[in-house]
């Protein structure tokens, strides 16, 4: 059987992943794939300017069942069963790719010829398609580097809609991410039409408990219990930055579409415009559209003096978003990709949106920035094309290659590392992306207009 091999993603928490058949891919593949503030500004007030472009149709999965790289999926038993000979194959092959395409060549410590005699004497012995599923996924959450990962046949799917941006489901409209420290999820965009928007709620809004159950189970993720039956109720508690929580009751409906970008002009009382652009994934391939839609938006009644993409809640996506996004802001060769035997250059050829590659630039960043969002901030620091604000990032840049597995499910594997160009000496994996001025501030504990590191940015970009 001739494996596939699929384009690369690196995703993190607030939605869902994708995975091939094994061996080595026979064809070429695109990659989907400082110090502290000690003399901050003084807090400027301002306006904002709300979009000028009518809002998109609905959309987005609410409160998917979400992966995260150290999560064990819960399997579900198979619709079919999966025989002794499947089951050896499809471990076969996946022990194969790790072992012949992996990053990490000592496999960060395991014995993996040893683990290839166990795992395949356990899968011998007897193990249902359920066993079989969570022994394969244990198998590549052991190699510890907290980013690749198995995803079940049922899964891909949904993945795949993510990445298209397309979406049908019955819900309230809402995007969100787990923020387990708080018991909380909070609100990432809101979809037109749905009963979300109609109740009022606004991204920084965080969900607290669906019909008295906690949002999210005992381990920090979310629970998948806001869909269901389109036109029944549910009684959520929502919590509003620098608010009391309150319950509301909302009616699932049918939600279809993509989801809408959230943009603003921020006007200081000197007049200055800054643009604001919250990046929350780039795992949704019209995300490099929508922003550069955005940019034309708010140029369209005069130039801006400064931009500010929020990328505090971006836990990465594919590289299909990655390089045009960054081709709006710079161009050359902009860092290499770092396997076992070789590298390659990132090339991006420069695509200026109204002045984008020369408005001055502020990034935020923090532990929610990761993968391909940790990429993107850290080259536009590491070539001087932006000034990063926040708090340094959890450091996980390694870029993940997908294979399609005979049974329809996915491996994504670390195959690569990224090094950036003009610090080769830097290790994002270990340092994470470093600000140049950190300053603190949670998105879900901040409206627009009081956030920490927002304000930073414009009292940067004002004095710019």
């Amino acid at each position: 059987m001739n494996p596939k091999f699929r384009t690369l993603f690196l995703i993190f928490v607030s939605s869902l992943l994708f995975a091939c058949r094994a061996f080595t891919p026979t064809v070429p593949s695109t990659p989907y794939d400082n110090s502290v503030a000690k003399n901050l500004p003084l807090k400027p007030t301002f306006t904002i300017q709300p979009s000028l472009t009518p809002k998109p149709t609905l959309t987005f999965t609410d409160l998917p069942p979400t992966l995260t790289p150290t999560q064990t999926i819960t399997s579900t038993p198979s619709s079919t069963p999966i025989s002794l000979a499947a089951q050896l194959s499809i471990f076969e092959d996946l022990w194969t790719i790790v072992n012949d395409t992996y990053v990490y060549p000592d496999f960060n410590g395991l014995d993996w010829d040893a683990i290839h005699q166990e795992v395949r004497q356990k899968i011998e012995a007897g193990l249902t398609s359920q066993q079989f599923y969570i022994e394969m996924e244990s198998l590549i959450n052991d190699l510890g580097d907290e980013h690749s990962f198995l995803l079940e046949p049922q899964l891909v799917a949904q993945q795949q809609e993510d990445y298209e941006g397309t979406h049908d489901y019955v819900g309230i409209g809402v995007m969100v991410s787990a923020i387990p420290e708080r018991n909380r999820a909070v609100i990432l965009s809101v979809f037109h039409g749905g009963s979300a928007e109609t109740a009022g709620l606004q991204p920084r809004d965080s969900i607290l408990s669906v019909d008295g159950i906690p949002i999210l189970d005992e381990n920090g993720f979310l629970r998948d219990i806001v869909r269901g039956p389109e036109g029944t109720s549910i009684d959520i508690v929502v919590k509003t930055p620098d608010e009391e929580p309150h319950p509301l009751t909302l009616t699932r409906q049918r939600i279809t579409g993509d989801y809408p970008l959230v943009y603003q002009v921020i006007t200081t009382p000197q007049g200055d415009r800054i643009g604001y652009i919250l990046l929350v994934t780039f795992e949704d391939g019209t995300v490099d559209e929508k922003v550069a839609n955005a940019l034309e938006d708010m140029t369209s009644s005069g130039p801006l003096d400064g931009l500010i993409l929020d990328n505090r809640m971006n836990n990465g996506g594919s590289s299909l978003v990655l390089n045009p996004l960054l081709s709006y802001f710079a161009g050359g060769t902009l860092g290499y990709y770092v396997d076992r035997e070789k590298e390659r250059p990132l090339e991006i050829k420069l695509n200026d949106v109204s002045s984008s590659s020369k408005i001055p630039l502020v990034v935020l960043i923090g532990s929610g920035t990761a993968s391909f969002g940790e990429i993107f901030a850290g080259i536009l620091q590491d070539i001087d094309r932006a000034y990063l604000i926040g708090t340094t990032t959890m450091g996980n840049v390694e870029i993940l290659w997908g294979y399609d597995l005979e049974d329809g499910s996915q491996l994504w594997l670390a195959n690569e590392t990224f090094r950036p160009h003009n610090h080769p000496e830097q290790n994002w994996e270990q340092s994470g992306i470093i600000p140049n001025l950190t300053v603190q501030g949670d998105f879900d504990q901040y409206t627009l207009e009081s956030d920490p590191p927002v304000l930073a940015a414009v009292g940067y970009l004002s004095g710019h």
